[in-house]
């Protein structure tokens, strides 16, 4: 029973500072005003990408020419564009292509940056170098640039979109975590694992990646509102989600057409696009203010 008891109290004592950290981040973050109303538009937009089918009034792909241009009425509150299709139906359908984007988009990044981040780090050397090099040479391109040369070397469509600036990414990432790792790695607890004969797949899991994940949670929250600015860019020229799809940037792109006579075509999917990226900047400067260790007392 003695050992039980032992092993109890040396769980709580490593326990107890873990929960003690988490209770201060969130009471930081909760005082955040600004990061909970990001927070609470995200939760309304991944609800309307789920219950798309029943939120949504009308069939987004659904045409009727005789509706054609409407303005914002009480059978269509956002209008209807030029093939006579409901307009909030196909902004709401809209946020499931725009959250698909942004996550699968963010996570090439993540994986792939941090992935070459920590390897850089940690080993550093000739490997450092090269990692580093190669990533210098992808940021001394515009990003915007960079992912349009991507899309048209792959070709247009939804998935080449999201590769395109998951490959945009993957410097920024890098770049944190290997700045991230250098630091983190000088430590004594990283020594002592080291000398107790752990191995360096071990310490680097269970040593040095959750002590990375502050900034990288940040980052990748930061991040999801630049992939959403760059893919509806790419889409409104015309090398994202193709027609008949009911994606931002491409409702932007057709309704420029008809701005000066229907200019609802441009305004709703315009603040859809700023009201989200407005979302994910809020909640990434809350985590940031949350997570900075120069604010704990």
């Amino acid at each position: 029973m003695s050992e039980v008891t032992e092993m109890k109290k040396r769980k709580e004592f490593f326990e107890s500072p873990r929960k003690e950290m988490f209770k201060s981040f969130l009471r930081r973050f909760l005082l955040n005003k600004g990061a909970i109303i990001g927070l609470l538009l995200i939760f309304l937009t991944i609800v309307l990408a789920i219950f798309a089918p029943v939120i949504a009034p009308y069939d987004p792909f659904e045409q009727n020419w005789r509706n054609r241009l409407q303005t914002p009425s009480r059978e269509h509150w956002f209008g209807t564009d030029e093939h006579g299709r409901d307009q909030l139906s196909r902004i709401i359908y809209g946020t499931r292509i725009s959250l698909t984007i942004g996550i699968i988009s963010v996570s090439i990044g993540l994986f792939g940056g941090g992935l070459l981040g920590i390897i850089a780090g940690y080993f550093g050397g000739v490997i450092d170098n090269i990692i580093m090099r190669l990533m210098d040479i992808m940021m001394a391109f515009p990003g915007v640039l960079l992912a349009i040369a991507l899309v048209a070397a792959l070709g247009p469509g939804l998935f080449n979109v999201m590769i395109a600036v998951g490959i945009w990414s993957i410097p920024l990432f890098s770049r944190l975590v290997r700045g991230t790792v250098l630091s983190i790695k000088e430590n004594d607890f990283v020594s002592a694992a080291r000398a107790l004969g752990g191995s360096n797949p071990h310490i680097i899991f269970y040593h040095i990646l959750p002590n990375i994940m502050a900034p990288i949670l940040v980052l990748s929250s930061l991040r999801l509102a630049t992939a959403l600015l760059s893919a509806a860019a790419l889409s409104f020229l015309g090398l994202g989600a193709q027609p008949p799809q009911p994606d931002w940037g491409a409702m932007l792109s057709q309704g420029r057409q008809h701005i000066h006579t229907s200019p609802h075509l441009t305004m709703f999917p315009g603040l859809a696009i700023m009201v989200l990226v407005l979302a994910f900047n809020m909640l990434g400067d809350g985590l940031r203010d949350a997570l900075d260790p120069r604010l704990r007392k």
